[in-house]
């Protein structure tokens, strides 16, 4: 294993700083263990798989499951079905269909599926992901007939694709929000409802939260907000207005990471972005999209993957989101404002509504994960000025900010705002936030990862 020492000394008109300490570990190879890649035909399916397929749909869409068509799908023999297979294991867990699709599925790609303490979609999926095994042209066509049998609300999706990779996307166990902006009610069906231009109250009136809550805190103009996790968690969409600059702020809660985008940053053209939940994930990223244009977004880059804004190139603009308990962001934003209690809902919000439900890992497919950290160490990682993308572990580098070493690299420095991190170049702030390591770590390939070194 290559290890970077990089040492940066700055040196102003009167004055020298230290060399900051630390590391960088460069990316290896993956070391996690899968089975050897099956061959995969060239051309379109055989015809009798099409056939096949088709009777499975046309069974599903009378609330029934061919079973001998899904038998015959999986005896052909041809890897590249087992993507569809494990779209169906996703939506028929109950053990005879669940037994049925493992058994096509293995039969189609010649590798078993231990769902040992899972869910055999689960291992399905990051088998297939850790292939990075073709599917046949057209296959995305098959997957919006299924999915659009539960939502037909992602038809759109679908029907003006640019350059989403739909091998990826999962089923997130919800429907698309689909409300208008400002719309107070519940999801007539199930989904994650956004909440939108929530009334806020100053931080110092504030006697529900403890200080040791963990808020969401961002700055922007003059004006600082935070967002109480517990909130977050129950509607992880929130759209809203800060420092005059009109925010989106997604929380995906599978990959620990809120993210703050400026939603009228898109195109003239373009009236100003509602971020909304679409239900769907990607490698346990959460799929939002803009419902004034049902453009679908990569979540964690800001970027338009189909629609009006994918055709544009649009990438939005984001803000820092700084993870703190609410003591310490307090203390350092005295003037911050908060989301109120009730959200304006005349809700009640748990103050741990996910409990303990990421404790044994991922819950849905991620594929390899990068070993260099635990699948779940927090992270917040930054883009450098050329390309490089850098992870800093937040307890190690809030440690290391402690004991009063400088972390850095080249010209960006980490620096403490609240107990989160912040990071800055030398022309002001640079976009970070927090997230799990597997979540930065496959959207951000390669990436170096600091450590605290000599």
């Amino acid at each position: 294993m290559k290890i970077l020492a990089i040492f940066v000394l700055l040196v102003s008109a009167c004055s020298q700083t230290a060399a900051p300490k630390g590391e960088f570990l460069e990316p290896i190879e993956d070391g996690s263990e899968y089975p050897p890649a099956p061959e995969v035909p060239a051309g379109p399916l055989a015809d009798s798989v099409v056939n096949e397929l088709g009777s499975l749909l046309a069974s599903i869409n009378q609330n029934g499951f061919d079973a001998e068509a899904v038998a015959a799908i999986g005896a052909q023999g041809d890897p590249r079905v087992g993507w569809f297979l494990a779209d169906l294991m996703r939506f028929f867990q109950s053990p005879g269909p669940a037994a049925q699709l493992t058994r096509a599925f293995e039969a189609a790609t010649g590798t078993r599926i231990d769902p040992t303490g899972g869910v055999g979609f689960v291992e399905a999926f990051n088998v297939l992901i850790a292939w990075d095994l073709p599917a046949w042209d057209g296959y995305d066509e098959w997957k919006r007939d299924l999915y659009t049998i539960l939502e037909p609300g992602w038809a759109p999706f679908f029907d003006q694709n640019v350059s989403i990779d739909w091998r990826l996307i999962t089923w997130g166990g919800v429907l698309i929000d689909d409300r208008p902006l400002g719309d107070s009610e519940p999801c007539p069906r199930s989904c994650i409802p956004a909440i939108d231009d929530p009334p806020t109250v100053p931080g110092d009136e504030v006697t529900w939260l403890a200080d040791s809550d963990v808020v969401f805190g961002l700055t922007l103009n003059g004006e600082s907000l935070a967002l109480p996790r517990n909130q977050m968690e129950v509607h992880e969409m929130a759209n809203l207005t800060v420092g005059g600059r009109r925010l989106g702020i997604p929380y995906c809660t599978l990959c620990g990471s809120a993210q703050a985008y400026l939603t009228d940053s898109v195109p003239d053209e373009f009236p100003t972005a509602v971020l909304r939940t679409s239900g769907l994930l990607s490698r346990s990223n959460k799929v939002m999209y803009d419902l004034e244009t049902h453009s679908v977004f990569d979540t964690f880059t800001g970027q338009a993957l189909s629609g009006p804004l994918g055709v544009e190139g649009v990438i939005l603009d984001q803000v820092t989101v700084v993870t703190s308990t609410w003591g310490e962001w307090l203390a350092s934003h005295p003037d911050t404002q908060v989301i109120a209690r009730d959200g304006g809902l005349g809700r009640s919000y748990d103050r741990n509504p996910l409990g303990d439900r990421d404790a044994d890992g991922p819950i849905f497919p991620v594929g390899p994960v990068d070993p260099r950290l635990p699948v779940h160490e927090r992270v917040v990682g930054v883009i450098a000025a050329d390309g490089t993308a850098v992870a800093f572990p937040v307890e190690t580098t809030r440690q290391a900010l402690l004991a009063g070493d400088r972390v850095a690299f080249k010209d960006l420095s980490v620096e403490l705002d609240g107990d989160g991190l912040r990071i800055v170049g030398p022309d002001g702030e640079i976009p970070a936030h927090e997230s799990f390591w597997f979540a930065w770590s496959q959207f951000h390939l390669p990436t170096l990862v600091w450590y605290p070194g000599s």
